[in-house]
């Protein structure tokens, strides 16, 4: 199970982005992340007329390695440990 959830808010430790914050966008089976806004690199794409796209350079997010991003918290906005407890039958996400 990760720890790393779609949704989540993180910050990069390593990297040319590090110490930025993002939203995770999508969590792969590969180990990797899609945070919002961080790791961004440029596409260029064709112009297809039949789909309606405009070609030129377009700025994409490209996954990361998860063991790169720390969940944050957005209380006290630090990173620390996320747990799991089982409580009422249902397991919860404590920071």
């Amino acid at each position: 199970m990760n720890k790393i959830r779609k949704g989540d808010k993180v910050i990069l430790n390593t990297g040319k982005d590090k110490g930025k914050q993002g939203v995770v966008l999508s969590v792969l089976k590969t180990g990797h992340v899609v945070v919002e806004g961080l790791n961004m690199v440029k596409k260029h794409t064709k112009p297809n007329p039949a789909k309606n796209i405009q070609g030129g350079i377009v700025g994409k997010e490209m996954p990361l390695n998860i063991s790169n991003v720390a969940l944050l918290n957005n209380l006290t906005q630090t990173t620390k440990q996320l747990t799991h407890r089982k409580r009422n039958g249902s397991i919860k996400r404590i920071l």
